[in-house]
């Protein structure tokens, strides 16, 4: 089965883990703040951090009813997309060439994995 074919088969399974991986990546990221804050804040963070993963977990559950696993299960590896960008923006970390090269191969990957499914 060929690139095409294989995300018009999975395409709804893959959305939805898209949006698994960017929950968890949130969820995460709402708990790295907390941990630099204090009080209330805080712990609103923290909770925050744990309703995002967990409706992230629910996604992902959900998903894998739209697909196969092998397709799917990789594209939750776009946490690292997601986790690479909300860091430079909400955290100011720096992005150097070498981890777009990093996201580059994850992207690669991904799309190689989608695409290698074997026809029915």
């Amino acid at each position: 089965m060929h690139l095409r074919e294989s995300i018009a088969k999975n395409k709804k399974g893959m959305s939805i883990m898209l949006v698994s991986a960017l929950l968890s990546c949130t969820g995460q990221l709402l708990w790295k703040l907390s941990a630099g804050t204090a009080g209330t804040a805080a712990l609103l963070l923290l909770f925050g951090g744990y309703v995002c993963y967990g409706l992230g977990m629910l996604c992902m559950l959900i998903g894998y009813r739209y697909g196969e696993l092998s397709v799917l299960h990789p594209v939750l590896s776009a946490g690292y997309v997601f986790s690479l960008i909300l860091g430079a923006a909400v955290l100011g970390e720096p992005v150097s060439v070498l981890k777009v090269l990093g996201v580059a191969a994850v992207l690669c990957g991904v799309a190689l994995i989608g695409g290698s499914e074997d026809a029915d």
